[in-house]
């Protein structure tokens, strides 16, 4: 195998500027999508501890089928199918200037739904962690249960929620590399394209995990850094350093048992 060293250390340190285009859809798609799942998810969360009905089995249902379902073929089912089947077809629009694909609309819908579930059981995780004895007492000294939930509950329960979802945009962003099968071009299709071009496979696909890799390590740093701010709020002790959680290092903590103790002779 001939590994063209030139070519690898050119495209990683000093990219092509659509490589570079690739890697700020990648990084808007995911931004945009994860935020608008966190709205979506907390409705469904909140469905489902709804007293009404059809409401639960709506959130239930919804649910179930994303997450039962795969990524890619609901991106297919909601940018080909739909417009196959005229029901609704994403068109390029122009919003302040800035021309917005339709493919890339389908994406951000595409992965809002389906990372929506999966943070609506993060939601109804972390709502539940907390002890029901803290909203029946907040009832009681007359607050809503609207207020309850929003000065009570949430507070404690988003410190509890924030490691999953850090995981979950951590997974956001590597779910992007399947929005190529839509043709949005996003940072996997570019290398895609710069592959068939130059016939360079390896060194290009290293060069975009090396990017993916970059990604998901600045939210590592970012969401270590977000859990220790909320810990030091909480008065509780601050979450494994970012060197820890990225390298599996562990520091050794010595401990004395009882039986191992000094003993004072006196």
């Amino acid at each position: 195998m001939n590994f063209d060293w030139s070519y690898f250390w050119a495209s990683l340190l000093t990219p092509s500027p659509r490589f570079l285009s690739g890697l700020a859809l990648t990084v808007i798609i995911s931004v945009v999508a994860m935020a608008l799942a966190l709205v979506v998810g907390l409705l469904i969360a909140l469905m489902g501890r709804s007293r009404i009905a059809p409401l639960r089995a709506f959130a239930a249902l919804y649910i179930w089928i994303i997450r039962g379902t795969p990524l890619l073929v609901q991106l297919v089912i909601i940018y080909t199918g739909f417009a196959a089947a005229n029901v609704f077809r994403f068109e390029d629009q122009d919003i302040v200037g800035v021309l917005i694909k339709g493919a890339v609309q389908a994406a951000i819908v595409g992965l809002t739904l389906n990372e929506s579930a999966y943070i609506a059981e993060i939601v109804r995780s972390g709502l539940e962690s907390v002890d029901r004895g803290q909203n029946e007492a907040a009832l009681s000294l007359g607050m809503t249960p609207g207020r309850s939930m929003r000065e009570i509950i949430v507070p404690q329960a988003i410190r509890v929620m924030i490691p999953p979802l850090g995981n979950s945009f951590n997974g956001l962003m590597k779910s992007t590399s399947v929005l190529s099968v839509i043709g949005v071009a996003e940072m996997f299709q570019i290398g895609s394209t710069m592959s068939s071009a130059t016939f360079k496979t390896f060194e290009v696909y290293i060069v975009v995990a090396l990017y993916y890799l970059a990604l998901t390590t600045i939210w590592t740093i970012i969401q270590t850094n977000i859990e220790n701010v909320l810990n030091t709020r909480a008065g509780l002790p601050r979450a494994e350093s970012a060197w820890r959680r990225l390298f599996g290092v562990r520091g050794r903590r010595l401990t004395l048992t009882p039986a191992a103790q000094p003993v004072d002779a006196t």
